[in-house]
């Protein structure tokens, strides 16, 4: 905040300034777990406290140091949380197609089903298919509901 009110002074509006909520690997013993949740806090009030203020992640970071096969999940999964509330722009992996297909809007049911972890919603597993448990799953370490592991996914 104090920067940006050094940049105002100076004369350069919130329109051009851009901040990066640092993002930590959330594998990192549970701190990585609750900065990416404050990073979601954080994009729910920014535009309130900081208006016209531009918001970016390097998101790869979310999922540094996990296995390489469950990297794209944790990235996909944590985007779309960030974009829900306001998040300007990423860093991410342009030749994941089901990254760039969720950020097109090709799949609006795994949006929505993150959403709805994100607001509490209890879902039925047993009615989900194994892409979509796993979505609830990974968004359910993310928000800090379920302790992350490598074996996040087969619990």
């Amino acid at each position: 905040m104090d920067t940006v009110a050094y940049a105002n002074e100076l004369g350069i509006p919130n329109e051009d300034i851009w901040v990066d909520p640092i993002v930590l690997p959330v594998s990192t013993a549970g701190e990585g777990q609750k900065l990416a949740v404050s990073n979601i806090e954080f994009m729910k009030v920014i535009q309130d406290v900081l208006p016209g203020i531009k918001s970016t992640v390097g998101l790869s970071n979310v999922s540094n140091g996990v296995p390489t096969e469950l990297r794209p999940i944790l990235n996909r999964t944590y985007l779309m949380m960030l974009a829900r509330y306001g998040l300007y722009s990423a860093i991410v992996d342009v030749l994941d197609k089901e990254l760039m297909g969720m950020c097109k809007g090709e799949m609006p049911n795994i949006v929505d089903l993150i959403y709805r972890i994100m607001d509490g919603e209890e879902i039925d597993l047993d009615s989900l298919s194994q892409k979509e448990i796993d979505y609830v799953k990974t968004t359910k370490v993310l928000t800090g509901e379920t302790l992350y592991s490598d074996a996040w996914l087969e619990s």
